[in-house]
């Protein structure tokens, strides 16, 4: 999702919700959409949360509070936040937050099925990471 294609949407406006923690976009077809940090956090286009292929996919816990602390341009394509727990390697390009946007009821709906087949909730810690590389800890 490069967010690239002639015919995706453009932002006319965004702006950061700190208070109520959405991120509300109006894209070039008149769509608005006010999409919460939360959901952003959790469906990060990053490898970190992604994985590198199908199955590597890491189910993130704990963000209900997560802010964001900036928000910045990549290119004319795209924004990079930097989320409140440190999360910074997620570009979201515009196809992907319209997508975000407006498949909320459904994105919503599979999280919280997948939580349960894990056997967790939206508020546990995530686990630390195993496998520290040189020896750092």
């Amino acid at each position: 999702m490069a967010g690239l294609n002639k015919d995706t949407p453009t932002p006319q406006d965004i702006t950061v919700h700190s208070a109520s923690k959405v991120l509300e976009i109006a894209f070039s077809d008149g769509q608005c959409f006010r999409i919460p940090f939360e959901l952003m956090r959790v469906y990060s286009p990053s490898a970190e949360v992604q994985g590198h292929g199908p199955g590597q996919e890491t189910l993130q816990t704990g963000k209900r509070d997560v802010g964001i602390v900036a928000l910045e341009s990549v290119g004319n394509y795209a924004v990079q936040p930097t989320f409140s727990d440190g999360h910074e390697s997620g570009i979201f390009a515009w196809d992907y937050l319209y997508f975000l946007g407006s498949q909320q009821a459904e994105l919503w709906n599979d999280y919280l099925q997948r939580l349960q087949a894990a056997g967790v909730d939206r508020d546990a810690t995530m686990p630390e990471k195993g496998g520290h590389a040189c020896g750092s800890h």
